[in-house]
């Protein structure tokens, strides 16, 4: 009888360890930190999408990209962040396992998307900037659409591939995810049989879809610097890595993030500082996004300004 109590308390629910296994002294200050970081990118992110979709200025493929990272965003840390915030005052951190697989479903389809986002937004400065002549025959609404969907079905369709495998796999004790939230290689921990397979094939299907995006920005990026550097002029040449600085820079912190996440092996030590890179591409990433584009970014500093002039006039009126 206690073998199969074990057994279903382990089917059904996990334990989380969270970021710390010990109750910290200053439970308030952390609750607001992150708290804090959480309303930011939640505020942060909504009003790009808000901006992007009201004003017509903004009605182009490299925008219409970024309202879609910025809804990865918004997902990626709400799909989190809230539980992360209750699990700081709770001592029992526990997540059924239904939602625990929906958890690691969710968070891994945010990750694949948000990398083959960036290799369109990429794309689509290379073909602003290399063929100007043809971008708008190129970067068609119906080619906008399908640079969109793509990501979309290609980390549905990675993610429901690990997600089953992971939770098809016999669990029967313990149940302590050392993690924070339903991470794939913690759960994989705590499997009573061989996850060798499951394992070579996260390495295979994340290594392939990482090399692909990473190939197109690499490669888009070659040629934009090419093209950048043969112009003539020095303001042309500042202006133009200026426009997509600001792509780069994203580009450069989600990748060096999940780089490390990635090649770090899986021993206790690890997963701890594991817990603080994923800590910081969960909470801190999308909160940076939306700044780094607004604030390098002269259209939307624009239209920002033009939404707060035209709400003050209303006001004043």
């Amino acid at each position: 009888m206690d073998h199969r109590n074990q057994t279903l308390v382990t089917k059904f629910f996990f334990f989380l360890v969270g970021l710390t296994n010990h109750r910290h002294p200053y439970q308030i200050v952390l609750f607001l930190i992150f708290l804090f970081v959480y309303l930011v990118t939640l505020l942060g992110n909504l009003e790009m999408i808000i901006l992007i979709w009201m004003d017509s200025r903004l009605h182009t493929p490299v925008y219409f990209f970024l309202s879609h990272l910025s809804l990865a965003d918004v997902c990626s840390s709400s799909v989190i962040g809230p539980e992360m915030l209750t699990d700081i005052y709770v001592e029992k951190k526990v997540i059924s396992f239904f939602g625990c697989a929906a958890q690691l479903w969710v968070f891994g389809h945010i990750v694949v998307t948000e990398c083959f986002f960036l290799a369109a937004m990429a794309y689509d400065w290379y073909t602003a900037t290399c063929k100007p002549l043809l971008y708008t025959l190129i970067m068609s609404q119906q080619v906008c659409v399908q640079l969109v969907v793509g990501p979309y079905a290609m980390g549905l369709i990675s993610t429901l591939t690990h997600t089953a495998f992971a939770f098809h796999l016999p669990y029967c004790g313990p149940n302590i995810i050392n993690h924070f939230f339903c991470d794939l290689l913690p759960v994989l921990s705590l499997a009573c049989t061989d996850t060798q397979v499951n394992k070579f094939l996260l390495f295979i299907m994340a290594g392939a879809l990482g090399v692909l995006s990473g190939v197109i920005i690499l490669v888009s990026y070659i040629h934009i610097v090419i093209a950048i550097l043969s112009i003539r002029s020095a303001d042309g040449r500042c202006e133009a890595f200026s426009t997509c600085s600001s792509h780069l820079t994203a580009v450069s912190i989600l990748c060096g993030t999940l780089f490390f996440i990635c090649v770090r092996p899986s021993s206790s030590f690890c997963l701890d500082i594991n817990k603080v890179e994923s800590l910081f591409y969960i909470a801190v990433i999308p909160m940076l996004n939306p700044l780094i584009y607004s604030l390098r970014n002269k259209e939307v500093k624009d239209s920002l300004r033009r939404k707060l002039e035209r709400k003050k006039f209303l006001i004043n009126k």
